[in-house]
């Protein structure tokens, strides 16, 4: 019954496509708009890009905002990127889905800061260069 009512609840803020938030299972989430999933303190989203397409975007992103500290773990599917921006620890995971899909999520500060991270997301994609 519990988790009936969560989906129902998830279903709901979704077909109207408002920002919404929700605790479930002690794990804190959010929808934003549909496009974009805020948990426990990332903001996730999917582009319709190649992973090496998104991965070099993230890196221009981190230069742009003038990142320091910057840390780059490359996998063939996967990578993170860590530095620090505007006084605050940045995380962006970049993660391999499917052909042409690439998921990002991105945390800024200690616990996420969803303007912050949304403000990332944004520039990452306008960094997205198509062949």
């Amino acid at each position: 019954m519990k988790t009936k009512m969560h989906i129902l609840i998830v279903s709901v803020f979704l077909l109207f496509g408002c920002d919404a938030t929700m605790v479930m299972g002690g794990k804190v989430m959010g929808v934003s708009s549909g496009r974009f999933i805020y948990q426990d303190g990332y903001l996730s989203t999917q582009y319709k890009a190649d992973i090496d397409q998104v991965w070099q975007a993230s890196e221009k992103t981190v230069t742009e905002l003038k990142g320091s500290k910057i840390e780059k773990n490359r996998k063939i599917a996967s990578g993170s990127i860590k530095a620090v921006i505007a006084d605050e620890k940045v995380t962006i995971l970049v993660e391999y889905v499917e052909k042409d899909v690439t998921h990002v999520s991105v945390m800024c500060g200690v616990g996420g800061s969803n303007i912050a991270s949304r403000m990332i997301q944004d520039k990452i994609a306008a960094n997205i260069v198509m062949p």
